[in-house]
C-alpha cells in the first residue's frame, strides 16, 4: 500500500498519479484564490461565511494529503524537512495557528508554492531538464554572486555616508542608516525621490552612482549567463522519485536512485 500511495502521490509516470497531481494543482489554486477573497472587504462580509467553510475544506484535504505524504515515505523525517515538506506544512498550518493567533491566516498564501510540482504533474520533461540546467547555473554562480552584492554593499555604504557628510538634515538625510537606503535606492536606478540631494557635491555623487547603476545591473546577468553557456550535459530525466531520500531527477530507465542507491 505505501508503495502504491508514493507511487500515486509523488510521480506522475502513472494515469493515477497524474490525475492526483492535476486535481491537486486545481485544489491549491482555488485555495489560494479563497484567501485572496478572504482579503476583500466588501467579498469577505458578504461572503465570509461560505469563504471560511472552503478554507477549513481546503486545510483537512492537505493535511490529509501531507500525513499521506508522510506515510508513503520511508523515512518521514528527511521529507518533513525538504523544502516541498516544509512548503506543505507552512500551507495547512496558518489555519491552525489562527485560531490562537488571529491575523496569520494570509500567510497560507504560501500554498502557491506547491505549484512549482506542476513541471512533475504533466510529466514536461523537457521543462524538468531546463529547471535544473537554470537551477545549477544559479547554483554554480552562487559565490561570484555573492561576491558581487558584497561589493555592491561596501559602494553603497561608502557612498552613502559620503552625502550624509555633504548634505543637511533638512535635505532628508537624518543618517547614514536613512542616506544608505537613498543610495541603494539610486543604484538600483528605482529614484523613489523621497530623499534627494540639493548641494552641487551631493548631486555629483548621486550622477555618479546613477552612472554606476546601470553598470550593475548587467553584471548578475553576465554572470548566471557564463555559467549557462558552459552547457547542458544532463541525460533526459523522469518524474520517478525515491521513497527513501525524496530525490525525483533520476535518468529514463533509472533503476536505481542516483543518490542513495534505493530501488526505484
Amino acid at each position: 500500500m505505501k508503495e502504491k500511495l508514493h507511487e500515486i502521490i509523488f510521480e506522475a509516470d502513472s494515469p493515477t498519479g497524474k490525475l492526483f497531481d492535476v486535481i491537486l494543482m486545481w485544489a491549491i489554486l482555488l485555495s489560494v484564490g479563497v484567501v485572496f477573497l478572504e482579503s476583500v472587504p466588501n467579498i469577505s462580509a458578504k461572503y465570509g461565511e461560505e469563504l471560511r467553510i472552503a478554507e477549513y475544506f481546503f486545510t483537512a484535504l492537505f493535511t490529509v494529503e501531507y500525513l499521506l505524504r508522510l506515510y508513503s515515505v520511508k523515512k518521514p523525517l528527511n521529507y518533513a524537512f525538504s523544502f516541498f515538506g516544509l512548503v506543505d506544512l507552512l500551507s495547512v498550518l496558518p489555519t491552525f495557528v489562527e485560531i490562537l493567533l488571529p491575523g496569520v491566516a494570509s500567510i497560507r498564501v504560501i500554498r502557491i508554492l506547491r505549484l512549482l510540482r506542476v513541471f512533475r504533474v504533466l510529466k514536461l520533461v523537457g521543462f524538468i531538464k531546463e529547471a535544473s540546467f537554470l537551477r545549477d547555473a544559479l547554483w554554480g554562480a552562487r559565490k561570484k554572486i555573492m561576491v558581487f552584492m558584497s561589493t555592491v554593499l561596501v559602494l553603497v555604504t561608502i557612498l552613502g555616508t559620503l552625502v550624509y557628510i555633504v548634505e543637511d538634515p533638512e535635505s532628508g538625510f537624518t543618517s547614514i542608516p536613512r542616506s544608505i537606503y537613498w543610495a541603494i535606492v539610486t543604484v538600483t536606478t528605482v529614484g523613489y525621490g523621497d530623499i534627494a540631494p540639493v548641494t552641487v557635491i551631493g548631486q555629483t555623487i548621486a550622477s555618479f552612482i546613477m552612472l554606476i547603476g546601470y553598470a550593475i545591473i548587467a553584471v548578475p546577468t553576465g554572470i548566471v549567463s557564463a555559467e549557462m553557456v558552459k552547457g547542458d550535459k544532463k541525460v533526459d530525466q523522469n518524474t520517478q522519485a525515491c521513497r527513501s531520500c525524496n530525490a525525483d531527477e533520476h535518468a529514463d530507465g533509472a533503476k536505481y536512485c542516483n543518490k542513495c542507491g534505493e530501488a526505484l
